[in-house]
């Protein structure tokens, strides 16, 4: 069950991605002291959640939906992305390669990333603590209809990230692709048991009977099952007292420009429905000049601005990206928690949404220990707007519409 890459599509892309690949550098997979003392082992982590009975009428689109093949190319039409000036050697020292700024203290970018999953049902959960500091947050179907989130942590520092929930395989996708610990409140049997025999073996950070104050139980009184918060601030000083390698790793410097390309395409509204319960949109505040994050509340068509308990603001990304991926559903018969393996290799089609514009794309991962490259039609790299990310990742069999700039995504595993 290890990450496996799509033998068609990858050999193809990397043949034309050669130069690329020059900026891209070996993850480190040294061995380190095992993180996460006094844990237990692998727990089943089941998701307590009362759904609702009725669709939203607003979250379902009227006019017919229309599949992306509609206004895209097959995968073997792939345009090879162009060379550009892209280095992770090129950037001002001191600058955040994850988002193109300068990092909240230079001794930051020091460090190994972190990746934290972060829960988001059941609803009681909400408003979560630290989306807003993560550099990068993606958000991927996990089972029984819901989602979860699992964000980048690396130009700034959080004192209390989560809930934190469960590991997915996904997981081992966007720890390698950063070079990061992945922080996670165990797993599936199947998913941990995969984990502790793959290279990320020794940046595995889980609970435990003395992981706090890195790791502890918080404050809120809904549950004790939904109450574990993970601290960056205390983990940095519990790394460099155990020795576990946290060094600086060679990320692959992201495009960013702060001009936007010429479009006649408006992205003012994202949404994207996931199941009849779970679904959520992003609006783009010329104010702030950021998208910012509504969630469904389970009461009919009721949506709810998302914030963020650390300090009460709106969840909010300068970029949004909708990935298109490959789910395959991993149960055996007799098996009774949903597992999917979400294939995040080689390439496939996307939308990167920033600036109040909307620009169809495709998505390639030209190095598996790299971040993920966004390109337009054409192959040339899109730049991104300098500052955070948020990658909605959807099922390649999902489909969209787009009327006067709001665009509706349906996250669907089959046609």
């Amino acid at each position: 069950m290890r990450i496996i890459f799509n033998k068609t599509i990858r050999p193809r892309l990397l043949a034309g991605l050669g130069m690329l690949l020059l900026f891209a550098s070996a993850c480190s997979t040294s061995a380190a002291a095992q993180v996460g003392e006094g844990e237990t082992g692998p727990t089943s982590t089941p998701t307590p959640f009362r759904p609702v009975t009725q669709l939203p009428a607003t979250v379902t689109p009227t006019p017919t939906r229309r599949p992306l093949e509609a206004v895209f190319p097959t995968p073997t039409k792939f345009a090879i992305p162009t060379i550009v000036a892209l280095s992770p050697y090129g950037m001002v020292l001191g600058m955040n390669p994850l988002t193109g700024m300068a990092a909240a203290s230079p001794e930051l970018m020091e460090r190994r990333p972190m990746a934290v999953k972060i829960s988001n049902y059941p609803r009681y959960v909400r408003p979560q603590s630290g989306l807003n500091e993560a550099d990068v947050a993606f958000e991927y179907y996990i089972e029984g209809g819901l989602t979860r989130f699992i964000g980048v942590f690396y130009g700034q520092d959080a004192q209390a990230i989560g809930p934190v929930r469960s590991g997915r395989y996904f997981d081992e996708h966007i720890a390698t692709m950063y070079h990061s610990f992945l922080v996670f409140k165990y797993a599936d049997p199947r998913v941990y048991n995969d984990m502790q025999a793959s290279p990320l073996r020794d940046f595995l950070v889980v609970p435990g009977s003395y992981t706090c104050p890195w790791f502890c139980q918080g404050k809120n009184t809904f549950d004790s099952y939904n109450n574990w918060y993970f601290n960056t601030v205390e983990w940095q000083k519990r790394a460099a007292k155990i020795g576990v390698d946290n060094s600086k790793q060679e990320l692959r410097g992201g495009y960013f420009y702060s001009l936007a390309p010429l479009t006649d395409q408006v992205g003012q509204a994202i949404y994207t429905r996931y199941s009849q319960d779970d679904y959520n949109y992003w609006e783009y505040d010329s104010g702030r000049q950021k998208y910012v994050r509504y969630q469904e509340t389970g009461r009919g068509s009721n949506y709810e601005l998302l914030t963020d308990a650390l300090n009460g603001l709106p969840v909010a990304f300068d970029n949004i990206v909708v990935l298109f991926v490959p789910h395959t559903f991993a149960n055996n018969f007799e098996e009774e928690d949903e597992v999917y393996h979400i294939d995040l290799n080689s390439a496939g089609l996307a939308f990167l949404f920033r600036d109040g514009h909307a620009f169809p794309a495709f998505w390639h991962r030209a190095a598996e220990d790299q971040p993920l490259l966004i390109t337009d039609q054409s192959g040339m790299l899109l730049p991104l707007k300098p500052g955070t990310t948020f990658f909605q990742v959807v099922s390649d069999n999902s489909t969209y519409e787009e009327t006067y700039g709001e665009w509706h995504f349906e996250h669907r595993f089959s046609e």
